[in-house]
Order: structure tokens, then sequence, then C-alpha cells
């Protein structure tokens, strides 16, 4: 019986550390917003090409590229002067977490309003 009890105490622990793969791909994602608040750390091309990479290479894990990675591509196109490529990485957050759909479309229509 003791023998069972052990058996059984160590199968439910051996389960239980189970870790899981994580949804998202990261990469250098969290690099890239570090060095947009810290406007000197780097240029705003060398963090689109960053984001670009962080992309790129979710797809070719086959991962899904993490909530807002397209948002901040966008803003940072923007704010090269590339709006359309902005308002691209916007509509494609848009479609991958629909629930940000608001305050983008919000972004979109103060972008190119003030563009005017």
């Amino acid at each position: 019986m003791r023998a069972l009890l052990v058996a059984c105490c160590s199968m439910i622990f051996v389960v239980g550390c189970k870790t899981t793969e994580p949804t998202y791909y990261y990469g250098a994602y969290p690099d890239a917003v570090y060095n947009y608040f810290k406007a000197d750390a780097a240029s705003i091309s060398q963090q689109i090409a960053t984001l670009e990479e962080v992309i790129e290479q979710a797809r070719e894990k086959n991962k899904a590229v993490p909530p807002g990675v397209h948002a901040h591509l966008g803003m940072l196109y923007f704010e090269a002067g590339n709006s359309g490529q902005g308002v691209t990485n916007f509509e494609q957050e848009k479609a991958l977490f629909p629930e940000s759909a608001p305050y983008l479309d919000f972004l979109i229509n103060n972008m190119a309003g003030a563009k005017i």
C-alpha cells in the first residue's frame, strides 16, 4: 500500500513538472522596446530591421508573433515617414489581435490627419 502511494505521488510530481512551449516567439522584441524608449541606443532603421527579423524568425520557427510587434513596427514606419508600411503593419496587428482594432484605428486616423 505504501509503495503504491509513493508511486502515485511520484507520478503526480513528474506530470505536474511538465513545461509547455511558449505560444509566441519574442526574439529580440524586448530589446527593441528598450531601444525605442532609450532613443540614443538604436536608430529607427535599426529598430525596424530588428522587428522585421523577429517576425521572420517567428515565421521560420512556426511560432506566433507576440501582441504589439506589428503595432510597434507600424509606429516606427510612421516615424520614418513611411505611412504606407505603417498602416499595413497596424492592419496586420488588427488581424492578429482584433481587440486592438479600436486603438489602432484611432492611431491611424490621427497619424493620417497629421500628415495632411
